[in-house]
């Protein structure tokens, strides 16, 4: 119950204030939050979750899971190589420094204006820090414990999957959760480039049309569903990478 409070209590707070303050508006442009939540409800129906949130969602999941498996991939190579690492990093450096959005119009000339433009955005703009993240992850594996699996003879993908990708997993986990939230970003920035559906396309639809309130509901719908996908992927990581969190907790309590 604590720790729920702890999670709850803040947005609980601010949206009671933001109740409260805007209560008397009469700004156009900033309506009451009681107009918005009633806007909600009428807007966001299960037809409309199923025409245009699950679309978002796919492309998102798509994107990062493909950015997922690409920057662990090429970290692990790039972080166990120096000599790769010294020819790729100023390329890396390069292309890492360009905003995803900027290169819109440009994966658009080259894979049209459907779905797979919007996922090669996200994929784009993810893969980084989980590469980043992984390249740092494999360098910083303990030499002893190279060293003992190489007394003990484990090599090849043995020593990659039980020694070095174990070791390098919560700063992989730490790329992962960066990633997430730029993939969110990258989600709705893409969808306002000709698309016909999606969350992002739907807010700026409700933008260009002057419906205020409706607009508002789809930024906060925004909001819980970065929420909820934080909160899955921190459930997620607790499962994963226990044995890392109950060692950092035994060496607090030590």
């Amino acid at each position: 119950m604590r720790r729920a409070a702890y999670v709850l209590g803040l947005p609980v707070v601010l949206l009671a204030a933001w109740f409260v303050l805007s209560a008397g508006s009469e700004n156009f442009y900033a309506p009451p939050l009681r107009q918005i939540l009633e806007s909600f409800g009428e807007t966001w129906t299960l037809d409309r979750l199923g025409a245009d949130v699950v679309p978002s969602l796919l492309r998102l999941l798509a994107g990062y899971a493909l950015a997922a498996v690409l920057g662990v991939a090429a970290g692990v190579v790039i972080g166990l190589n120096r000599r790769v690492r010294a020819t790729v990093e100023p390329v890396l450096e390069f292309f890492r420094a360009i905003p995803p959005p900027v290169l819109v119009p440009v994966i658009m000339l080259f894979a049209g204006i459907g779905d797979g433009m919007k996922v090669i955005v996200i994929v784009f703009g993810c893969v980084w820090p989980v590469l980043l993240n992984t390249v740092e992850g494999v360098r910083a594996v303990d030499g002893v414990q190279l060293d003992t699996a190489r007394a003990y003879g484990i090599g090849g993908p043995a020593r990659l999957t039980r020694v070095i990708l174990p070791a390098a997993s919560p700063q992989i986990a730490a790329g992962l959760r960066q990633a997430l939230s730029i993939a969110i970003i990258l989600m709705v920035i893409s969808e306002m480039f000709a698309a016909s559906n999606g969350l992002g396309f739907t807010i700026v639809q409700f933008q260009r049309s002057f419906a205020i309130p409706e607009m508002w509901s789809g930024i906060i719908l925004l909001g819980l569903l970065g929420f909820v996908l934080s909160l899955l992927f921190r459930l997620v990581e607790g499962r994963a990478l226990r044995w890392y969190h109950g060692l950092r907790e035994a060496q607090r309590r030590s």
